[in-house]
């Protein structure tokens, strides 16, 4: 399975770069950072909460094979070419508040300090991924045959890569755990990317990011 990092080094994730860019008035190359940073984070958040609790994992597997069935991914140009419906928006936020939770404002101000924007910036960012983020998830648990939340489990890693370091997930969960004054992030990757040993894989393009 293609890692979500994977997806957006594709043709498919150069269109939601542009596109994201294009309906928030965002530089493209910081929207890419942006989504680069933050969509491991929602990924590994939303990793967090299904295994915390059962009720965490139902709601998420009802959301991708009902809502979020992978429908907004056929028609891509038909949702950015005539602008961002305030609906999808309005759907992005509540996402972001139901993986993030208290922890969304941390997340959002780290992320934009490495990335050169403002808290809002990425925020707005954010409301205009989240769905199409939840839309990559439908769609791989159908191609996956994802019908449990044990399946879901799998299908969580292995979208973050699966084996990735464990380095790695610790550099996540730090963001995650992170109270927005951006401090946390630096010390992190310093400690987390100085020390990988392979280029590709996640380690690789964040370390790309933020420099090391």
């Amino acid at each position: 399975m293609a890692g979500i990092l994977d997806l957006l080094n594709s043709d498919l994730g150069k269109t939601i770069i542009s596109g994201v860019s294009g309906s928030t008035g965002t530089d493209e190359n910081r929207t890419g950072s942006v989504l680069t940073m933050a969509l491991p984070v929602l990924m590994k958040a939303m990793e967090r909460n299904a295994s915390a609790s059962p009720e965490g994992a139902q709601g998420l597997l009802g959301a991708i094979m009902d809502k979020h069935d992978g429908s907004i991914l056929a028609n891509l140009d038909g949702l950015f070419n005539g602008g961002v419906d305030e609906s999808v928006k309005t759907d992005g936020d509540k996402i972001l508040g139901h993986v993030l939770g208290a922890k969304k404002q941390g997340v959002e101000q780290v992320i934009g300090q490495k990335a050169g924007l403002d808290a809002g910036s990425v925020d707005n960012i954010l409301k205009v991924a989240a769905p199409i983020l939840m839309g990559v998830l439908g769609k791989q648990a159908k191609q996956n045959k994802v019908s449990s939340t044990n399946d879901l489990g799998g299908l969580l890693g292995g979208l973050l890569g699966g084996s990735s370091a464990k380095e790695e997930q610790s550099f996540l969960e730090k963001i995650l755990d992170a109270d927005g004054d951006g401090s946390v992030v630096d010390d992190v990757a310093g400690m987390v990317l100085g020390s990988a040993k392979k280029k590709g894989g996640l380690g690789g393009l964040l370390g790309g990011l933020f420099g090391k």
